[in-house]
């Protein structure tokens, strides 16, 4: 590399600088620290000749004398046009030396800033778990989120260059992405505690669901799913209110305004305003998974996807053991 490649703001580097190479301002430092072309050549790994020939090839470059040679046993001494150069090789080998330790930790996912896109039970339920675990082990990696309600505009976004990586629920439309799977999610009932459709423990036969007063998201990626698979069960949905909050369905159905069927991640199966029953034969589980595009990526997604997947898998279970506890009490 030669300090044309180093030069910043201007596309018209003087010819001296064009033929002054890194290995030339490597050599002048450690001849300048040494006081000798001997010893610098023992810190390199060069022979005393080629450490000479390069401060050689450096002075007839910059035009100018640069170290004093007394010759015999007295040390070696840079000259005024020495110490000058000197002060900006030590400035240029520095900021090498600081952009390859970026580099090793871009490569090896330490740093780097990431945009994610995500959906609301996702943003409750995976993310802060997921975040907390990557400060803890990738301090420097940074993260921006982006939560959207229609799967779409998280796909048009990342299809843009404005996510580097987005989570998401099969079936996902195709597009200039992978798509990674991370955890099955089943869809399950609520209903108010006061009017639980079913005993505790037995699940709610899907001809129940037909007609009934259901709280709904709007129509999103996931609410399709929940109300095409009420159909494959032989149920019509019959939705009489929606809303983009996953705790207002909650509160609506605690509230006794009708019941809901939707994914388990997007309940508190604590509330004891609510009973939470499966369904009968069940409807198709919603898959969670991650879009990353095809495009070359930051080292950090692969660091984050593998996250994601110790995280879901985790709060999949966790839901599991919750949801019986709450039945069980």
């Amino acid at each position: 590399m030669s300090a044309n490649d180093l030069a910043l703001g201007s596309a018209d580097v003087p010819e001296v600088l064009g033929r002054v190479e890194m290995r030339h301002l490597v050599a002048l430092r450690a001849v300048a620290d040494e006081r000798s072309f001997g010893r610098a050549a023992t810190r390199l790994g060069y022979t005393q000749s080629a450490v000479s020939q390069q401060i050689a090839a450096l002075e007839r470059a910059v035009g100018e004398v640069l170290f004093e040679r007394p010759g015999g046993p007295k040390p070696v001494t840079l000259t005024p046009a020495g110490e000058l150069l000197l002060g900006h090789a030590e400035a240029i080998l520095d900021r090498v030396a600081v952009a390859e330790a970026d580099l090793a930790g871009y490569r090896a996912g330490r740093v780097g800033h990431l945009t994610i896109g995500t959906f609301q039970s996702v943003s409750v339920e995976v993310l802060p778990i997921l975040l907390h675990r990557l400060r803890n082990q990738r301090p420097d990696i940074s993260v921006t989120l982006v939560e959207e309600d229609e799967q779409s505009d998280l796909t048009r976004a990342l299809a843009a260059g404005e996510l580097d990586l987005s989570f998401v629920v099969a079936p996902l439309a195709d597009g200039p992405w992978d798509f990674l799977p991370l955890a099955d999610d089943p869809f399950v009932v609520i209903s108010s505690a006061d009017e639980p459709l079913t005993p505790e423990g037995v699940a709610v036969p899907a001809e129940v669901l037909d007609g009934l007063p259901l709280i709904g998201q709007s129509l999103t990626a996931c609410q399709v799913l929940i109300e095409d698979g009420m159909r494959q069960v032989g149920a019509e949905p019959n939705v009489i209110f929606r809303t983009t909050d996953n705790s207002a369905v909650q509160a609506m159905v605690r509230s006794g305004m009708g019941h809901a069927v939707t994914a388990r991640l997007s309940i508190d199966p604590t509330d004891p305003g609510i009973v939470v029953r499966p369904v009968d034969p069940s409807i198709p589980d919603r898959t969670i998974g991650l879009a990353v595009p095809h495009r070359h990526r930051s080292p950090a997604v692969d660091v984050v996807v593998d996250l994601a997947r110790q995280v879901c898998a985790e709060v999949v279970g966790a839901a599991e053991l919750a949801h019986a506890r709450h039945n069980a009490a």
